[in-house]
């Protein structure tokens, strides 16, 4: 069976507030859509995180959820959680196997995990994965660099922009925000 893949997620730190941005497609294979509407953004630990995740459906849910465990045993400590699923990541056996990639972020931090055993501070507050994660980056670069927009406002946009390059993105967006004010 075909794995089921296909979405972009964008995160954007602006003003102490972090907003991570996915849309909602999932691809069968190289083109059919089986879904429209998948959250891949998700709050989690306490509603303190955000994560989202792109690359196989089942992968990223189960890196999720080792990562909401992480984050559990090191009382929310996302740097540290982060590196130790890393580690695992890439020492485990099977979890070597597993094809996907995290974005985290919490009120004072944004970070992503890989599969190479990588935890990635990104510069300039601004990063992206998946399939039009490339896409979403530029688009997102740009909009930091050119306007005073929210963080929100900006992720959604890159997504928006993405999707109408991308095959494997759509138009449905969900977007969370961590830090400042008013979230916390």
């Amino acid at each position: 069976m075909d794995q089921f893949k296909g979405t972009t997620i964008v995160a954007v730190r602006r003003d102490g507030i972090c907003a991570v941005a996915g849309d909602g497609q999932v691809t069968a294979g190289q083109s059919t859509v089986m879904k429209g509407t998948a959250r891949k953004v998700r709050r989690i630990y306490h509603n303190q995180v955000v994560v989202g995740f792109a690359g196989s459906v089942a992968d990223a849910f189960t890196l999720s959820s080792r990562f909401e465990e992480k984050l559990g045993q090191h009382a929310g400590n996302l740097m540290r959680s982060a590196v130790e699923l890393a580690q695992d990541w890439r020492s485990d056996r099977v979890m070597r196997n597993l094809e996907a990639m995290l974005i985290v972020a919490d009120k004072e931090s944004l970070l992503v995990i890989s599969g190479n055993g990588e935890v990635i501070d990104p510069d300039g507050g601004v990063v992206a994965i998946g399939s039009g994660g490339n896409f979403a980056l530029a688009a997102a670069r740009a909009l930091v660099e050119n306007t005073d927009l929210p963080a929100a406002e900006i992720a959604q946009k890159a997504i928006h922009i993405a999707a109408d390059i991308c095959v494997f993105t759509n138009h449905n967006v969900i977007v969370e925000e961590v830090g400042g004010e008013l979230h916390e």
